[in-house]
Parts: structure tokens; sequence; C-alpha cells
């Protein structure tokens, strides 16, 4: 049967690590120097094997790991922390604001993730470490993994900045009902990456304060970069909704006033025609006594006062100023 672990490596302080079986892994987590096993929550075993091997820690920290809802926090229990965070889901045919969480218990000793969709910041992070350039202690794992986070999100937030900027200019050069349906994508996109990225920055400045022994001056100094990465990433999320709350508006405005301007001209023309249709429906009743009924001229002349009606009707609404 396939094993629940992902990925188990064995940090080698220099910004490397090797790769460890499943069954020693258990035993390296137990050692004071740092490993790292990451798990698959949707593998019917993990349960067991957390309850297993690791317990050693809180059976709080198993909890939160196996919690089906999850927002971006942080518990700290002793000298180590139960993390959540959240990134941005660039799995095929998905949608990026359905944000994959990503759970942890972290410590001087060890590092316990589990995950239950593919998350690409894990494999970017795997990636370094394979490379020789991963990070060396517990510190640096969380300041790699949240950079890594920040970067894969960044792309998103640029593309749905540029899809603000496209339908904004769209709408001002030819207004059209529907780009109603891409205004509120595009809010409501930005309205749930919000919803994650939040408390993702609140829990990203409640770590940066934390007194870890894992955490030197120097990681809280990388915090603090990601702590302001995040800020503007949370502004720039609200400054996308407002935008698009105000492109909403203005095409609403733009389609109100072109309803307007519609209604207006047939006003106009309904004032015009309707002393018209008055006069020629009064003398088309099929009764004795019309006048011009015996007068072979009696047609043109009528229809020059109605042209004559007509003109003066123009030169009165143009007095009004009503066009």
């Amino acid at each position: 049967m396939s094993s629940p672990i992902l990925l188990a490596y064995d940090f080698d302080g220099e910004g490397g690590g090797k790769s460890v079986s499943d069954k020693a892994i258990a035993r390296e987590l137990k050692k004071k120097n740092l490993a790292w096993v990451h798990l698959d929550l949707n593998h019917p075993d993990t349960k067991e094997w957390l309850d297993r091997e690791i317990s050693y820690l809180d059976p709080f920290v198993v909890d939160a790991l196996l919690a089906d809802e999850t927002r971006p926090r942080i518990a700290e229990i002793g000298d180590g922390a139960i993390i959540i965070l959240r990134g941005v889901n660039l799995n095929e045919n998905a949608d990026p604001e359905d944000m994959v969480s990503i759970r942890m218990w972290v410590d001087n000793e060890r590092i316990i993730s589990v995950q239950r969709r593919k998350l690409q910041a894990v494999l970017d992070l795997e990636d370094r470490l394979k490379a020789g350039k991963g990070p060396r202690n517990s510190g640096q794992f969380l300041n790699m993994l949240l950079s890594c986070l920040s970067d894969r999100m960044a792309p998103v937030l640029l593309e749905l900045d540029e899809a603000t900027d496209d339908v904004e200019e769209q709408i001002l050069d030819n207004p059209d009902t529907a780009f109603r349906e891409k205004i509120i994508d595009i809010r409501k996109e930005a309205i749930i990456l919000r919803r994650y990225m939040a408390p993702q920055k609140d829990a990203i400045g409640q770590l940066r304060l934390a007194e870890f022994t894992w955490l030197d001056p120097g990681q809280k100094r990388h915090l603090q970069e990601n702590y302001d990465h995040s800020m503007r990433y949370v502004e720039d999320l609200d400054a996308i909704r407002e935008r698009a709350q105000i492109v909403k508006d203005e095409l609403a405005n733009i389609i109100a006033d072109r309803l307007n301007r519609n209604l207006y001209v047939l006003s106009v023309i309904a004032a015009i025609f309707l002393p018209l249709g008055f006069l020629t429906g009064l003398l088309g009743i099929n009764v004795g006594g019309i006048p011009g009924s015996e007068d072979p001229y009696a047609f043109f002349v009528f229809c020059g006062m109605l042209i004559i009606l007509v003109i003066i009707q123009i030169l009165l609404f143009k007095k009004l100023k009503w066009f």
C-alpha cells in the first residue's frame, strides 16, 4: 500500500538535505538535528501515522493538523508552533483563488507538515534543498516557504490587476452590459483571495513577534519583509476590489445615461407627434361636416399646416432648451 509520506528530509545545516526513507524519518524527527516530513492528508493512514510517530507532542497538534476547515493562523505551544498558511492554487484546471492550505508543526528539531492538494511552493522548497540552497534551520525554512508562497502569489495578483485595467479601458471605449459578468468575476476573485491573505498577514505578524529559540533577530527581519509583502498584497486586493466596484458603477451610470438619453429622444418625438396625431385623428373620423372634404386642395393645405406646426414646436422646444 502507498505511504502517506510525500517528502522526508534530514537537513545538513548547510542549506542541503538528504531524502530519507519512510521508516527512518520517524527516528530523525526525534533527534536534535532538523528533519522535515510532509504528509498527504487525503491518505487513510495519515492520522494513524501521526498518532503513532509524534505521540510525544501535545494531542492538540495532531487535531490541528487534521482539521477539516482551516484559516491561516499560528498557535504557540512551548517552543513550537502550529502554523497554517495558504498558497494560490496553481494545479491544472483549478482556480487560483481556491487557495491550498499547508498545516505545520514547527520547532527547533522537527517540521511536520500536511496538505490536501499539491502546493507548488512546497516543491519549490524541495528544489532548493536538492540544490544545496535550502534552509539551514526552522526559521529559515519558514521564511523560505513564505517567500515561495509570495513568489507564486505575485503573478496572480498582477494578472488580476491587468484584467481590471483591460475591463476599465474597454468600458470607457465601448460600454456594454456584457462586461458586467467579467467585473463580477474579478471582484469575486479579489474577495476570496483577501479572505485568506488578511489572516495570513496577521499570522506572519504574530510569528515575527514570537519568542522562539529558533527565531534569531536575522530571521525576524526576514519575517518582517514577508509581513510587508503580505500587507502589500492585501492592500492590492483591496484596491482591485474597489476599482472593480468603481468600474461597475461607472458602467451602470453610462448605461443609465444612454437609456435616459434614448427615453428623452423618444419623449421629444412623442411630444412633436402628439398634436399631429390629434389633428389627423380628429379629421379622420367618419362623420359629416369635416372641413375641406369637398375641396381638392384641402389635403395639401392641411399638410402645410402640419409642417408649420412642427416648425413652431421645434422652435418652442429650443427656446425651452428641451434639446
